[in-house]
């Protein structure tokens, strides 16, 4: 494999592909929505996706840049679900290029922002200021105000299926909003249950998070409320009719977040290896709960017609 190819492969590895199977679903969650309601523009998805991808994107390469700056990487035990790329900490790779990187796919989803600010108005902006304000500053304000799980939620949860929602139907709507909490609770979860084996670094790094202001034990705990709060979302949100019938698909996965929870529970000192199972089946239920809560709004759809 001759130079170039090899910093190319490298650079993608570096976006970590695998967690931004997090972005294909919310915008799935999101355009089912719309979906239901009868709203569709393939050209929007496309952009919409890409957009939400090039920003999750930039948030992981930026993140991994302010980390290594900050030393943080060179002391985190990397798993495949927390602790970085590992590309700066080795040297394969160098701040320069890998922080380019994480500019250029900010730029390119800033414009595709601004191009739905265009077509479907400023009500979109502040989804897309707090968006951008928040990927770029994540690893040097936010993770260090103990806001790092709220602002994931937030961006990668309840304002990412909020706003592709919006692009396609053109509006804001209880029912949207109400749907799109889900979403947001399961990525709190992703980064709450990732932070577990990253105590030490953080805390040393001058983070604040629930896992280091709580401790593992009752940290554990609150995994078990917020895990709750997903299933009760959904619970509430058919039997009040701000979600359609076919959501409770999503309810499908409770026996994975019950095993998650009970991981959590009694394996919060385990050694990271132990803990990886723990951290596998959270992220089964981040990504496997929100499919089927699209493919619900999907299937609703064809059950009302």
């Amino acid at each position: 494999m001759n130079s170039l190819a090899k910093v190319v492969k490298l650079l993608f590895l570096e976006t970590r592909p695998h967690f931004l199977l997090l972005s294909v679903v919310l915008s799935c969650v999101g355009t089912s929505m719309a979906w239901y309601e009868g709203h569709f523009k393939l050209l929007f998805f496309i952009l919409a996706f890409v957009g939400l991808l090039l920003i999750h994107t930039s948030c992981n390469v930026l993140n991994d840049y302010f980390d290594y700056m900050s030393g943080i990487d060179k002391e985190t035990l990397r798993t495949p679900f927390s602790g970085g790329s590992g590309f700066l900490a080795s040297e394969a790779l160098t701040p320069k290029l890998v922080y380019i990187l994480g500019i250029a796919c900010f730029v390119i989803a800033s414009g595709i922002g601004l191009f739905f600010l265009k077509v479907r108005g400023w009500v979109l902006l502040p989804i897309l200021i707090v968006g951008g304000a928040s990927a770029y500053f994540y690893s040097t304000h936010i993770a260090r105000w103990m806001l790092g799980e709220f602002f994931a939620g937030l961006n990668l949860g309840v304002l990412a299926v909020f706003g592709t929602y919006f692009v396609q139907s053109g509006y804001y709507s209880w029912e949207a909003f109400v749907g799109s909490l889900p979403s947001g609770i399961l990525t709190y979860n992703l980064l709450l249950i990732n932070e577990f084996p990253d105590v030490g670094p953080d805390k040393k790094a001058g983070r604040k998070n629930v896992v280091i202001v709580l401790g593992k034990r009752r940290a554990g705990v609150f995994y078990l409320i917020t895990s709750g709060l997903v299933y009760l979302c959904i619970i509430l949100g058919v039997s009040f009719q701000f979600m359609p019938l076919g959501t409770l698909l999503g309810l499908l996965t409770m026996p994975i977040a019950l095993k998650a929870v009970r991981g959590a529970l009694s394996k919060y000192n385990a050694s990271d290896g132990d803990f990886l199972p723990i951290m596998g089946l959270n992220v089964a239920v981040v990504l496997v709960t929100q499919a089927l809560i699209a493919l619900g709004y999907v299937f609703s759809r064809y059950l009302v017609g």
